[in-house]
């Protein structure tokens, strides 16, 4: 959790990352749903509204109590939606795999305080859902 919050924190002004360049740059390539669960529980000060899906759409909007809130935080950061609502991720997505190389990545994610308190939802889903990269094999 520490260093998925890490990574959205790294995440510039301006820009927006996806759950599955998160997940990828974390090691676990087919992790984007995980992140999303993560991502749940983010603490405030973590730039969240910085986190889209694969599609470049506002996925995670709810959690920021109006409708429009999170789009509203974007905007003024500079970025530009399509008619449909989209983020375009040519123009405003921030890969850590791209952007960043390994050392930086590295020693960015060795940086993360480890000091994250997982709930027991999250825990769970983490344990047993079969989607979950960390799934207890049986």
């Amino acid at each position: 959790m520490a260093q998925v919050f890490t990574l959205v924190q790294t995440c510039p002004a301006g820009r927006v990352t996806t759950y599955s360049w998160i997940g990828k740059a974390l090691g676990y390539p087919r992790g984007a749903r995980m992140i999303g669960w993560i991502m749940k529980e983010v603490p405030r000060g973590i730039p969240a509204h910085r986190v889209v899906n694969s599609k470049g759409e506002l996925t995670g909007s709810w959690a920021f109590g109006q409708l429009g809130e999170m789009r509203q935080y974007l905007e003024v950061e500079g970025v530009v939606f399509s008619p449909d609502g989209r983020v375009d991720l040519k123009s405003y997505g921030w890969d850590p795999l791209q952007e960043l190389d390994v050392t930086d990545l590295q020693h960015i994610l060795a940086s993360t305080s480890p000091s994250v308190k997982v709930s027991e939802r999250l825990l769970h889903l983490l344990r047993n859902d079969p989607a979950s990269p960390l799934k207890k094999q049986n």
